[in-house]
Parts: C-alpha cells; structure tokens; sequence
C-alpha cells in the first residue's frame, strides 16, 4: 500500500525529531550546567556545635537592639582574596550565632524596621554580601539553609553571568531567590570601578566621583555626574526587576566609599540625593562617625555594616556582633571598671583608661588623653546622666572634659577645671562656648551632666550650673553617648583624674527599647 505524502511528512518529522531530542537534550543540559553550578554538600558541623546550639538570652540592656549588619564577599576555597571566607569559617560562624539565639532577617524586615518600625530583637543580624560572587550559590546557600537562615546579595548587574565561574548567574540567581533564603539589592550596575578624575591619571571610584573625559580634555560637568549615576542605578534597578525580583529598596556603596577623592563632605551631595530617592538606606564598611542600624543611621540614611574577611575568627565576629550591639544607659552603671568597653580617641596609640584615671601609663608628661564609651552601643541614647567625680585640678594649669550626644551632629563639651565650667558646641567645625559659670575654688569636683531629648543640664557639686534647651538638630541626628578627656599643661605637677563615673537613664529612660522607633 502506497503512503499517501501527508502521511511521509508525518513520518518524517517523528525521525527527525528521534534524531533531534537527544541532542537537544544533551544542548539543554550543557547549557545548564554552564549557568548553574552544582552546589557543594555544606561542611561538616564541628564537634560539640550541635549539643551547644542553645538559644542564649539577651544580656542585661540589649533587650529590644536594633540588628547588627555583617558584611561579607565571597563564600570558597583556595583564594588569596582577604574577602574570601571558607565554607568552613562561614559555617562555624553561622554555628555560633545560632547558638547565641540570633535570628537573621530579610532585606524586607530591615527596611521595615528603618523605616521607623520595632527592633526585631532582642538578637538579630542582617547578613550581606557584596558583589554577587558564585560561592553564594555554590557553598553559602546550603550553610544557609541548614541553619534556616537568609541573607541579601548586593549586585553588580553588568557581571552578572560573566566571567564564569567567578560571578553568579541569572539562573542562580532565580534559584536562590526562590528558595526564600536570599534576596537581591543593588550594587550598581557597571560603577563598581575606579577611573580617572583629573588629566595626571589620578583614579577614584567612578560612583562617587566627577571623571575626566579625555576626549573633551576637561572632567564631568554636575549635570553630566548626576545623569550617568542616575542612569546606573536605574539600570541596576530595571536588571533586578526584569528577572521577576523585587525592586531594591537597600544599595551598599562600592569600595565602601560615600564621597570622591579629596572631597571634605562625607557623602557626595548629588550621589546622596540620587541615592535618597531610590534607596531607604546605603550600606558601607566605613564611616566618619558610628552608623550603626538605628536611629542615628535611619536619619543619615546609611548604615554602617561589620565587615567579615578570611581573617576573621568565630570569636572575633561575635566580639563584633557585641561590640555593635545597641545597649541602654543601665547595662554597664560603673564603666571606669571596663576599660575594654571603651576606645581611645586621642593621638597615643595605646588602649586602657590608666592616662584619665591616674593609673598611667601616660603616654606624656604633659598632654591630651581621650576616650569615647561604647561609641557604636550608645548611638542612639537619648535620655540619660553621667555622674563623674574628678580630682587633681591646679588653677589654669589642666582641666577635664566631658562630651555628650557624642558621635551626633549637635556633640556638647562640659569643660571642668579649678574655678570654672564651661559648655560649648560643636559650629563650623570648631567648638563654640555656650556657657561659663563660676565655680568654689576646689582640687576636686563632682559634675553631672543629664541629656533629655533636646535638653541638656549641667550640675557641679550637686547645684544646677548652666541648661541648654532646643538642639540644632533633632531625632537620630541628636542622639550619641559619651567621652571623656584630661588635658594637662603642667608636665611638672599632678596629672588630672577622673576618681569614679557613673551612668543611668534619665527619668524618661532610653536605650535600645525606646529608641527602636524613629522616623
């Protein structure tokens, strides 16, 4: 019976297509492995971590603190790279913060909180990764996954899918944020980069700063640096979206850099406008001034992270977790006791508080020593006294210091000495006196000095001396805690001393739980 030629069509489209199917098969699945890596089984829990996961509680004044952002880059094996942590580190390091009774939080619940909500606490972090490496796929998200939690990937857009295997994929990507552990923000699209800015080859981040364009001989116009950044970001921004994922509400600066080569603003004006009207806030390993997340870093919408390396221990990150993490005035009532919880700010480079107390060693006969306290856990105080007695002083020969709101934008300085007080501000850069009263000619003194809200008032020896009402600067750009300092002009006599300090909340109280909710 002859087939008619319909019917040979048909037959020869079937052979064709038992010809065909294998090797597309074969195509699909090498386009598979090319753009989704096999992940690698997480390493080996170390032992005894399981039998000591156990849900810490909060410590005495962290009740209600605000999150702590860690920052990491790549997750792998056999790098040089000081940003490359191994999957070992990494697991032993989500090992510990889970023993410790940290939950990690979505990008979605740290801008909620931002934005003005509760603090997620007591204990809680918000885990970042820069650049958008593939070990995120390959080794974090399984170490992830065993420990139930999530984290966020900053994206350079442009890279992604290039230079494989060391950027993640599209594909990758997809999959990670389907699986609920992960989400993405952005980390420009192609500004991650240095570039010339003047004709001598001189390079900066190209985000931050107006580039040279040889061609034309001369640098960016303002218009010009406004357009090409707003036009990355966007980009950055329609790259995410365009694969299903939300749009990014959080951006982390390249290098860690806010503002250009040579700038003297902390923040470029025309990025930070740029970046306010996309993002709720930018992250950044570096700061002038402690941003951790609070209220103080949702005001200056940038929020200081922890960075974490290769170098970086288990007990070095929780040593960091602490030292980030917001405690009220009550947590530590005597710190003169805890020399570690406090930084030398002076030019000594030498640790404890033996040069402000008399203990010594000081530094040099005669001189300056300062110290700030808990300067990233007290950002957000608002209300609260240090009670300090002091000792030692010689008339125009030394004196002691005080500063509170330390770290904000509106600092006070109580200056002590034999017969008088002083308060100044912080204006133009310099300090200003505001007030000066007289006081009993006395070696010694008590001084208290209560912060609450936008008042400030000084006691000296148990009598109001000098108050100071309204603020050049509200909310979280007003808050910060304390530092203190002795300066000493005579290398022949007594060094002055602080003999004893105490802090406490104000009447109103303040920490943690109450600074929790900001605009």
């Amino acid at each position: 019976m002859t087939r008619s030629a319909p019917a040979r069509a048909l037959l020869g489209l079937l052979a064709l297509a038992l010809v065909c199917v294998p090797f597309y098969g074969a195509w699909r699945f090498h386009e598979f492995r090319r753009t989704v890596a096999a992940q690698e089984a997480p390493p080996r829990p170390a032992p005894g971590a399981a039998a000591s996961r156990e849900r810490a509680t909060a410590g005495p004044g962290t009740r209600g603190a605000p999150p702590v952002v860690l920052a990491y880059h790549d997750i792998g094996r056999d790098s040089s790279s000081r940003y490359t942590v191994t999957p070992e580190a990494f697991e032993a390091q989500l090992a510990a913060l889970a023993a410790a009774g940290y939950r990690t939080l979505s990008s979605a619940e740290f801008v909620a909180y931002l934005r003005g909500g509760r603090a997620p606490g007591p204990r809680s972090v918000f885990l970042t990764f820069d650049d958008g490496a593939h070990g995120l796929w390959v080794h974090a998200d399984r170490i992830l996954a065993r420990y139930r939690m999530r984290a966020a990937a900053f994206l350079i857009t442009r890279v992604v899918g290039s230079h494989r295997p060391y950027y993640l994929s599209w594909d990758e990507i997809g999959r990670m944020a389907r699986s609920g552990r992960w989400d993405f923000q952005n980390h420009t699209h192609d500004l991650h980069r240095r570039g010339a800015v003047d004709a001598d080859g001189h390079t900066s981040s190209v985000l931050t700063s107006r580039v040279w364009l040889p061609g034309e001989k001369r640098r960016e116009t303002e218009a010009e640096y406004r357009r090409r950044v707003e036009e990355d970001l966007d980009r950055a921004n329609a790259d995410i979206t365009r694969h299903g994922l939300p749009a990014p509400r959080l951006f982390a600066y390249p290098f860690s850099e806010a503002s250009g080569n040579g700038s003297e603003l902390p923040t470029n004006p025309t990025l930070r406008a740029a970046l306010d009207a996309r993002f709720t806030a930018a992250l950044t390993n570096s700061s002038d001034r402690p941003l951790p997340a609070g209220r103080r870093a949702a005001a200056a919408h940038e929020v200081q992270r922890v960075e974490v390396t290769g170098r970086t221990g288990v007990r070095d990150l929780m040593a960091g977790v602490e030292r980030w993490t917001a405690v009220s005035p009550d947590a530590c009532p005597a710190p003169l006791t805890r020399p570690a919880l406090w930084r030398r700010n002076d030019s000594s480079g030498t640790t404890g508080l033996g040069a402000l107390t008399g203990a010594g060693p000081h530094p040099d006969r005669a001189g300056y020593a300062a110290a700030s306290y808990r300067p990233t856990s007290t950002a957000d105080w608002s209300a609260y006294a240090v009670d300090a007695r002091v000792g030692r002083l010689r008339e125009s020969k030394n004196n002691v210091g005080l500063i509170v709101r330390e770290g904000s934008l509106d600092p006070l300085a109580v200056a002590l000495s034999f017969s008088y007080v002083r308060l100044m501000e912080r204006r133009d850069g310099r300090w200003q006196e505001v007030g000066r009263r007289k006081l009993r000619n006395a070696a010694e003194h008590r001084v208290t000095v209560t912060v609450d809200g936008d008042m400030t008032v000084v006691a000296v020896d148990g009598t109001v001396q000098i108050k100071r009402s309204g603020a050049q600067v509200t909310g979280g750009d007003a808050s910060g805690g304390f530092a203190i300092s002795v300066r000493n002009g005579d290398p022949d006599g007594p060094r002055p001393r602080f003999t004893s300090l105490t802090v406490r909340p104000a009447a109103e109280g303040a920490g943690p739980g109450k600074a929790s909710r900001h605009g």
